[in-house]
């Protein structure tokens, strides 16, 4: 089952080498699920300030700039993994460096059949 990882963790709370430290062990975590047949993607995202929102209510478009809710914290990057079940999908989030200082949210994902790549 595909299991989408969600980082999140209060965006301005790592320096520059704390983020460069914790892309290196994400990149050797990424590598390792490569290995064990389970990687799929993962990303970190640029900041919210770089972010767009967009909603259609009655046809017409909205858009704001930066994210829709103003939380505590933000999401910051994705890992999707292939995991035998739950209880895999949550020994890989446990792995992720952000762990440590955010949350790692684990929801599965509802395939489609039909879509691209199908």
């Amino acid at each position: 089952m595909k299991y989408m990882l969600l980082i999140y963790l209060e965006e301005h709370s790592l320096d520059e080498a704390d983020r460069q430290a914790c892309y290196a062990e994400s990149t050797q975590l990424a590598h390792q699920l490569k290995a064990n047949g389970q990687y799929l993607a993962a990303s970190p995202l640029q900041p919210t300030t770089m972010a767009t929102s967009v909603r259609v209510r009655d046809g017409k478009r909205f858009i704001t700039d930066g994210p829709f809710a103003e939380t505590r914290e933000q999401l910051g990057g994705y890992y999707l993994v292939d995991a035998q079940d739950l209880d895999a999908a949550i020994a890989i989030a446990e792995q992720i460096p952000m762990a440590r200082k955010g949350t790692v949210e684990v929801r599965p994902l509802i395939e489609i059949p039909g879509l691209p790549g199908d």
